[in-house]
């Protein structure tokens, strides 16, 4: 049978992958769109690219234009630390994509429930409401299995370095722990029905979100959201607030914690710094 590509595939096979592949294997993958092999390449080069490109685009966005630079005086940065969150994703991307391809080429080739057209915006509402709980809850527990002392060292801590992340830490991830917090968005659709341009729309917000909860902005204090103040919490403290949108499961399952004085300024802990070292100096000179 024909294989439908999905919507990214199809136009990068059209304007790339067809004359990449005219290059490189003019006999057989430049005429074969549907072959297993150069799906799977395609798809793990599509994956990859459009993974560094998200990350770039949306973490230097929030760098430029939210991120308070002050932060980075914070006394539990990291030396270079930005300049490592940016190496670790930046490899971290491609290996994560070799996770994530044969998932995407079942997606790709049917054997989801992903649909072509919408049954209707209040289909549309609802599948949103639905991916979103449905997820949340997948990930709060892979979130927390990861902090389990036998696979915390090995795998989440690298992602635990940042205890004062920025934008760039967002992807900042140990491989595995990437891929394993993104199954719920597969998983998803495999059991659930979704229109394929929703599914689309969603994986581009749920990266924006990541990189949202890391780029030290409070816009939410609330009982609701998981905001960058939660996660902030959650990266000083390491034992609350494992969800990723929303503090239902924390609450829930008795991991929540409110945001103390120091996540939501932690430009204070900067003031404390400095007094300290104004107080040293002055008995430097009074000595």
């Amino acid at each position: 049978r024909l294989v439908k590509m999905d919507l990214i595939l199809e136009l990068e096979d059209k304007y790339f992958f067809d004359w990449m592949y005219s290059k490189v294997s003019p006999n057989y993958l430049a005429q074969n769109a549907s072959d297993p092999v150069r799906q799977f390449i395609s798809i793990y080069l599509t994956l990859t690219v459009h993974g560094w490109l998200l990350y770039f685009s949306g973490a230097g966005l929030s760098w430029l234009l939210f991120f308070d630079k002050k932060y980075l005086e914070h006394p539990k940065k990291l030396h270079n630390q930005v300049a490592r969150e940016i190496s670790t994703t930046f490899f971290s991307i491609p290996v994560m994509s070799v996770f994530t391809s044969p998932i995407f080429w079942l997606e790709v080739n049917g054997y989801s429930k992903l649909l072509d057209s919408s049954p209707g915006w209040q289909f549309e509402l609802s599948t949103i409401f639905s991916f979103l709980v449905f997820t949340d809850f997948c990930i709060y527990w892979i979130h927390r299995w990861l902090h389990h002392p036998l696979i915390y060292p090995h795998v989440h801590k690298t992602h635990h370095l940042w205890k004062v992340p920025t934008p760039w830490a967002s992807h900042a991830f140990h491989p595995l722990d990437g891929f394993l917090q993104s199954t719920p968005y597969h998983i998803y659709v495999f059991l659930f029905p979704m229109n394929k341009i929703l599914y689309l729309g969603m994986f581009i917000f749920v990266n924006m979100w990541t990189i949202s909860i890391h780029d030290g902005w409070f816009l939410s204090f609330d009982g609701v959201i998981n905001s960058s103040a939660h996660h902030a919490e959650h990266h000083l403290h390491f034992t609350c607030n494992y969800g990723q949108y929303f503090t239902f499961w924390d609450r829930m399952f008795g991991s929540h914690r409110y945001p103390d004085h120091e996540s939501l300024n932690p430009l204070n802990a900067i003031e404390k710094k400095n007094d300290a070292i104004r107080r040293s100096q002055k008995t430097d000179k009074a000595g």
